[in-house]
């Protein structure tokens, strides 16, 4: 089922969509343009299962020279199954606990992203986000997952290539879209806010603009992404000690990427970036970055909205903290959202 979106583009709000180049994301077309299926099929062909394997994460640290990406300390993609248990038959506080399989919506829309930036693979994590476009998908996940804010000056040269999302990862960790649970889809459209493309680098700015969307079509075994589930967009600030739960695939440290893991804390801030910034208590390591985090989330698996997602942490510690969603993610959001977003788009 669609919802309607939030709210319509304020006033005078600037979008600028950018011609999409060879290697890019999808260029125009519906979702069964013989340009889509193109584009789906070379993205698929390029992820071989190997590349899948080697995919490393891209996720953020910072220390007392700044920010940089988090050292891999395991070999993500490794074999094995999904997890299980974790909060019983309800949910209980954690800093980084599997979550328990086939339980609710959230196990079948929160996936694993892959994508290239400067001929390197990269994994986050990502969501399936209402929408009300016809024949299309919104999978949110972080800025930084879409977006080389370092390298990207701005321009079209600084979106993903590439670009595929793999809905329930865990209950088949295989490495093909043929034998995944559901198969993959592909962007069509990557959406950014140019708060996070113009940073010059992933800065204390950027993380208030740490987040992004991707346009997807028809899944590779068909249907459309919405019918797995959604969960809604929350653009208003959470209060201190709201009790909030967040969602991602780690692969490093500890964790092998394979497995959905849930933290569930009371929310915090970081004093570090003037409160600015969201601050929760959570060990999951590279691979989760993009990964949703709800308030009215029940054991359930299919209540709450998404306020914000998993963007960085500090080095020495077990925290994940996360943007505070508000006007300019909704605005980045309607972006994705319009029927005439079929190319990649900085939202101004």
């Amino acid at each position: 089922m669609r919802i309607r979106r939030p709210a319509a583009l304020a006033a005078g709000l600037l979008v600028v969509a950018f011609p999409v180049l060879a290697g890019g994301a999808f260029a125009g077309g519906g979702a069964g343009s013989s340009t889509a299926a193109a584009k789906q099929h070379a993205t698929v062909a390029y992820w071989t299962p190997e590349r899948l394997r080697a995919a490393i994460p891209r996720d953020f640290v910072r220390d007392a020279k700044g920010f940089h990406l988090q050292p891999q300390k395991g070999k993500p993609g490794g074999g094995g199954g999904g997890g299980g248990g974790g909060g019983g038959n309800g949910l209980a506080n954690t800093s980084g606990a599997s979550w328990t399989n086939g339980r609710g919506t959230v196990y079948t829309v929160t996936g694993k992203v892959y994508f290239v930036m400067s001929g390197q693979g990269y994994v986050c994590s990502g969501t399936a986000i209402a929408n009300d476009r016809a024949s299309y998908g919104i999978v949110l996940t972080a800025g930084h997952c879409v977006y080389d804010e370092t390298n990207g000056g701005g321009q079209l040269s600084g979106f993903a290539t590439n670009w595929e999302f793999i809905p329930q990862f865990d209950s088949s960790p295989t490495f093909t879209c043929a034998s995944t649970a559901y198969g993959c889809w592909t962007a069509q459209a990557l959406v950014a806010n140019s708060g996070f493309t113009n940073a010059g680098g992933f800065t204390t700015a950027a993380t208030h603009y740490d987040w992004g969307f991707a346009v997807v079509g028809t899944g590779t075994k068909g249907g459309q992404l919405d019918s797995l589930g959604t969960f809604g967009l929350g653009a208003t600030a959470m209060s201190s000690t709201t009790l909030t739960d967040a969602f991602g695939y780690p692969a490093a440290g500890k964790y092998h990427g394979n497995d959905l893991t849930y933290c569930q804390n009371p929310l915090g801030f970081d004093a570090l970036t003037g409160n600015t910034n969201y601050k929760l208590a959570c060990g999951m390591t590279g691979g989760s970055s993009g990964g949703p985090w709800f308030s009215g989330f029940d054991s359930t698996g299919s209540a709450g909205s998404i306020r914000s997602l998993n963007s960085y942490g500090y080095s020495g510690q077990s925290n994940m903290y996360g943007p505070i969603f508000n006007a300019n993610t909704t605005a980045t959001y309607n972006a994705a959202n319009n029927a005439g977003t079929l190319s990649n788009t900085i939202v101004h």
